[in-house]
């Protein structure tokens, strides 16, 4: 009874969501892109959000960006502007990151209903005076396919937000900004720091902050394989970069596995009911999925998979990095290993590690330190850093 019970509540919150998108459709349904509105970071649409906390002001947005074949596209996201008037010189800003939501089109955070839930420390920040754009990232909330963990893509889309953050009438926010991130989000967050200085010269971005990121695909891939969450994020990263890149995936996976690959690929990831679905999608992963024992090895996906890590941050960016100890999919060691690497680069790094706290919890259990890092760094404040440490960054 409890399951059926369950499937039924889930079904009626698909319902709604898909109502809701259908009302929405017309939104998220870009204009043809020509002339100026090819220009990344150009406001194309703006309609009100309710229910944003503290007496905060939030819109939801249409704007350009730029495509894997750099062309332009419009990806859609949100922004949320403290209450009361901004000070000289206008308002600071953090771009969030999310972390995975899904692939498909309705797994749009700024679709879903607990929209301003979804970002960690939004409360805290809107209190400091900051305004807060999230990004849906490529392909989420406007036509796919999302570039799953393609950290280019959801570089361009974070920094492209904060342009059109700017552009909103009544934000009044200023260039400089700081970019916070967990899991998907967290490699975006380390991807928004690799291209910014290139990609968006006109913006000033002062710090990364990101929890349980994703560094390492190839060690993601291979070591959580046979996990139920390994299997999960495999099958999404497939179904995406196939569609994305053109890639052939019929001699990859096995016949019989394509119907749970597809079903896990059209499932939204929003609370404790979405992942209890996903469990049961995922049963048709665990007798059989790859047609080969390590992909990791196979190109051109073991290539792709290391384009896909992030290098080091430019020297003089500050990182801080969050990371729970008990986190099973993103390793602890994996995300040490990074910093330490980030450290050898000469960057200040400051490295936090959360006791008992797992892969899911990391962006919630993280967001207060990371609020205040980045408030410091808006501030101007001299960056901490871990990296004279004995045995490197710690907590």
């Amino acid at each position: 009874m409890k399951l059926r019970a369950l499937r039924t509540f889930v079904l009626a919150a698909a319902t709604t969501l898909s109502v809701a998108m259908s009302q929405a459709a017309g939104f998220y349904d870009p204009p043809v892109l020509n002339g100026p509105d090819t220009r990344p970071g150009t406001l194309l649409r703006a309609e009100p959000m309710l229910g944003a906390p503290l007496g905060a002001t939030a819109t939801r947005i249409l704007y350009t960006s730029v495509g894997e074949r750099g062309e332009p596209i419009a990806v859609s996201g949100f922004v949320v502007v403290p209450a009361g008037p901004p000070p000289e010189g206008g308002r600071p800003m953090v771009a969030w990151a999310h972390p995975t939501s899904g692939v498909v089109q309705r797994c749009a955070p700024s679709l879903a209903l607990g929209a301003f839930r979804s970002v960690q420390g939004l409360r805290d920040m809107l209190a400091r005076g900051e305004v807060v754009v999230a990004t849906d990232y490529a392909g989420l909330g406007t036509a796919g396919p999302h570039p799953y963990l393609v950290g280019r893509s959801e570089a361009r889309a974070v920094l492209d937000s904060v342009r059109a953050a700017r552009a909103l009438p009544g934000a009044a926010a200023g260039r400089r900004f700081a970019v916070w991130g967990h899991s998907q989000g967290g490699q975006a967050a380390l991807f928004t720091g690799l291209i910014a200085r290139d990609y968006a010269p006109d913006l000033d971005l002062v710090g990364v902050a990101a929890a349980a990121p994703a560094t390492d695909l190839r060690t993601l891939l291979h070591d959580d394989f046979a996990t139920d969450g390994g299997r999960n994020l495999t099958a999404m990263t497939l179904w995406s970069w196939t569609r994305v890149y053109g890639l052939p995936i019929d001699r990859l996976v096995l016949p019989r596995a394509v119907p749970a690959m597809d079903a896990l690929a059209g499932e939204c990831i929003e609370s404790a009911i979405d992942m209890v679905e996903r469990m049961v999608s995922q049963r048709g992963l665990q007798h059989g999925f790859l047609t080969v024992p390590d992909l990791t090895q196979l190109e051109p996906w073991g290539r792709m998979l290391q384009d896909n890590s992030p290098g080091q941050l430019p020297r003089e960016l500050p990182l801080l990095l969050v990371q729970g100890s008990d986190d099973t999919l993103v390793r602890p060691d994996v995300t040490q290993a990074y910093a330490a690497r980030q450290c050898a680069a000469g960057g200040p790094v400051r490295m936090v590690m959360l006791p008992g706290v797992n892969h899911g919890f990391a962006g919630r259990d993280g967001a207060s330190t990371a609020v205040d890092w980045m408030a410091d760094r808006l501030a101007g404040k001299p960056a901490p850093s871990d990296c004279g440490a004995a045995g490197g960054p710690e907590s």
